[in-house]
């Protein structure tokens, strides 16, 4: 395909700046952005052509962790703390989940999560082969970081998994492409240090994201902590899995000597405040992670314990926990936030080129639809970025692109049968639930 321009009322390019480009325009070639600024000084192309979008085109969000498949079990065990909420409702019915059962609960997930802006996932699970098919199919870019949970299947977290890991990452991990692949050890708690670390190292060596879940609950590494004498987040710093590339899920139950040391390692967290407050889990610092330095991403966690994939709340539940809880409404502003979901949060997963409307990076955006209440008035860049964040949302969301691919067409995902995928999904439920 040739170059293509896109013109808009106004482009959010969530670069460092937070540059904003009213009567903007994207160009774009070859799945990347080639030039991005005000329309008036756009570059004279032989052969260009040119779209008018209108509304408000804005990089895509970027769900840093999240068990999609999961849309299977949405709504079960409402209610139940976290641990009960595993045992007693979520890992009997997905012990007892097919690979066919997954493609289409990573289906109906990824169709969701495109409706709202979100181009990129970063999905933890099991079956990862039908979740990577499905993926393919749907057009979104993934970051599958296959789980190794030995609570589900204890036989499957040993030497054997990890083959299979190493076989998988050869066959799917494309930087180049749509797919990139890490590896996941669900928690120290579930696994043990010792297999963490292990694990730790085979993703080193593959030179691929860690992603594990980290201080999630008050109580689920208490027998760990109290055999170590120290914080779980100390535990997995001194036994050297915090030497590579790693994403930590959650961080709820963090000090300042944790925050200090997920700083000093460049550990990623990727904070789920709706997930959190849902499961009664706690809130995260995320303010004191922020002046920390650490790289904080946005993520949904599961359907199952959020219970949407709409990355948008997170956008305006994170900053408003931090304020409310620090007592300061100056804390974590809309442009802070917004580049947690788009730039910083690439950055978060492993992908360095995602989530900014700039020359050279992916082509991944989306258009927003201005005509709304919320959206007015509008008297300078600072108030609609605020609009942005507090008023956005799937239903703003009009049209999508993936490394300049449209996904999303006025509404419509593409490469998705809607209809079909929650009547399979429903169907399949259905039966998980009777045991």
């Amino acid at each position: 395909m040739g170059r293509t321009r896109y013109l808009a009322e106004t482009i959010l390019t969530c670069d460092e700046a937070d540059t904003v480009h009213a009567q903007g325009a994207i160009d774009v070639e070859d799945g990347r952005i080639c030039w991005v600024g005000a329309a008036a000084e756009a570059p004279a192309v032989e052969g260009i052509t040119v779209r008018d979008l209108g509304g408000l085109v804005m990089p895509g969000l970027v769900n840093a962790h999240c068990h999609s498949p999961m849309t299977l079990v949405r709504g079960a065990g409402d209610g139940l703390p976290l641990w009960r909420w595993l045992t007693e409702a979520m890992w009997p019915r997905e012990g007892r989940m097919t690979p066919e059962d997954v493609w289409w609960g990573m289906t109906l997930g990824s169709a969701e999560m495109l409706r709202a802006g979100v181009t990129t996932s970063c999905e933890m699970y099991l079956h990862e082969e039908p979740v990577v098919e499905a993926v393919r199919a749907s057009g979104a870019r993934l970051v599958m970081t296959p789980g190794v949970v030995s609570a589900l299947h204890p036989d499957d977290s040993g030497a054997g998994r990890a083959q299979d890991l190493e076989a998988f990452h050869a066959l799917h991990h494309d930087p180049a492409g749509l797919i990139t692949v890490g590896i996941a050890p669900h928690s120290a708690y579930d696994l043990g240090v010792g297999r963490v670390a292990e694990l730790a190292e085979l993703a080193r060596r593959l030179d691929v994201l860690l992603h594990i879940h980290v201080a999630e609950t008050t109580q689920e590494s208490a027998e760990l902590e109290a055999v170590h004498g120290s914080s779980v987040v100390r535990i997995l710093a001194d036994h050297g899995v915090f030497e590579g590339d790693v994403l930590a899920a959650h961080c709820v139950w963090v000090d300042d000597d944790d925050i200090r040391l997920l700083a000093e390692y460049g550990v990623a967290v990727a904070h789920c405040p709706v997930s959190n407050m849902k499961l009664g889990s706690g809130v995260a610092p995320l303010a004191r992670m922020l002046e920390a330095g650490v790289t904080v991403a946005l993520g949904t966690d599961g359907p199952a314990s959020n219970d949407t994939l709409d990355l948008w709340e997170e956008v305006k539940m994170a900053p408003l926990l931090a304020r409310v809880t620090g007592l300061d409404a100056t804390l974590v502003g809309p442009a802070e936030v917004l580049a947690m979901a788009t730039r910083i949060g690439g950055r978060a997963v492993g992908l360095d080129d995602v989530g900014c409307l700039a020359p050279g990076w992916a082509a991944d955006f989306q258009r927003l639809d201005l005509d709304h209440h919320a959206f007015v008035p509008v008297t300078d860049a600072s108030e609609l970025l605020a609009h942005v964040a507090w008023s956005g949302g799937d239903r703003r969301v009009s049209d999508v692109w993936v490394a300049g691919e449209p996904v999303v067409v006025d509404g419509v995902v593409l490469h998705v049968d809607e209809e079909r995928a929650r009547a399979e999904v429903q169907q399949r439920a259905e039966r998980l639930a009777a045991g």
